[in-house]
């Protein structure tokens, strides 16, 4: 018995012993794969090193309490192909976390980086954690199919929690599911000048629940992601920044149309030289569109290179249209209605 324990320390011993040396191999390699380009070799080592080590140790345990004869009956079940199957599992559990935990981590936030949403970068933290728990939560269900032991009711009760946490969470869960595919179609950046459905506005930031928009009366408007994915987008910024300004305009019956077209035409290439904000290319253009009611009725289109000066061109041009019509005594028309009265006949 006495050389039973004697054979037992010794065997420990020389498990520290390997453990150690695999330690120091595991240290030399990691300094090796930090002088690689690739990042996988790294993942892989932080996965590995440590429960390495520790099966070693392990290992010489396992090795002395079933060599030697040195356990007592009682505390026979140690041995036992159950708990060393279960060991083995959890070795395993603990390595793909890890290494599922790493990979997650670091090519994720390459990626997060290399975007201009946060979303992403909230987005990785739960798939770290989601990731751990699934693994870990699979490592327990094969210890416990391993020990003979039903899991089916396990099974079963959380399959029915999950379809109870996803109806009571519905609501969330849509919104989620919108902020991922707000992040992957991207249909507008952060600073974007958007529509979506009646908001109108700059967009400040979108997370997993919600895009904020400032709206041009400088207010914040939080709208729930489903809502984003469910409504139309219109992205003032796509392609790029510029904005045709349609301006409508009426002049009464009888007006000379090919004289109207000149001045409106001279006022635009006076807005494209007088300010920063009115294009030349395109070129603005007149149309006479419809006979109306009262009125001659048309468009003068033309182009500026922010939408953010929409409303200054609109400002200068209908300015100056309405100091060349009074000068060229050109009538604007107003809707009016007649009322005729009939005297009624003496009786």
């Amino acid at each position: 018995m006495d050389n039973g324990f004697l054979y037992a320390a010794i065997t420990i011993i020389i498990g520290l012993i390997f453990a150690g040396i695999a330690h120091l191999i595991i240290r030399w390699l990691k300094k090796k794969a930090e002088a690689t380009d690739t990042m996988m070799d790294d993942i892989i080592l932080m996965a590995v090193g440590t429960p390495i080590v520790v099966g070693i140790v392990a290992i010489s345990i396992y090795i002395t309490l079933t060599s030697f004869d040195i356990v007592p009956e009682s505390m026979g079940w140690l041995i036992t192909d159950q708990v060393i199957n279960a060991a083995f599992i959890l070795f395993g559990a603990w390595i793909i976390s890890v290494f599922s935990f790493n990979l997650i981590r670091t090519y994720g936030t390459l990626v997060a980086e290399k975007t201009e949403t946060d979303l992403d970068d909230r987005l990785i933290p739960i798939l770290e954690i989601a990731a751990r728990y699934l693994i870990w939560f699979v490592a327990f269900l094969l210890i416990l199919a391993n020990f003979k032991i039903d899991i089916t009711p396990l099974l079963a009760g959380a399959g029915i929690g999950a379809l109870a946490l996803a109806l009571a969470a519905q609501e969330i869960l849509s919104n989620f599911l919108g902020g991922v595919i707000i992040a992957v179609d991207k249909p507008f950046k952060i600073g974007d000048r958007v529509r979506i459905d009646t908001f109108f506005g700059d967009v400040m930031c979108f997370g997993l629940r919600s895009t904020r928009i400032k709206t041009l009366d400088n207010q914040i408007v939080t709208v729930p992601n489903a809502k984003v994915t469910s409504s139309v987008v219109i992205n003032y910024a796509m392609p790029d920044y510029t904005l045709k300004i349609r301006i409508p305009f009426s002049v009464a019956y009888g007006s000379d149309m090919d004289r109207i077209k000149e001045i409106l035409l001279a006022i635009a290439h006076e807005a494209a030289v007088k300010t920063s904000w009115v294009l030349t290319d395109p070129a603005p253009s007149v149309y006479f569109l419809e006979f109306g009611e009262s009125s001659l009725n048309g468009q003068l289109i033309l182009w500026t290179n922010n939408y953010d000066f929409a409303w200054d061109v609109q400002d200068f041009v209908n300015s100056r249209i309405a100091r060349r019509f009074a000068e060229e005594k050109i009538e604007i028309p107003f809707r009016q209605v007649d009322v005729r009265m009939k005297k009624p006949e003496a009786g």
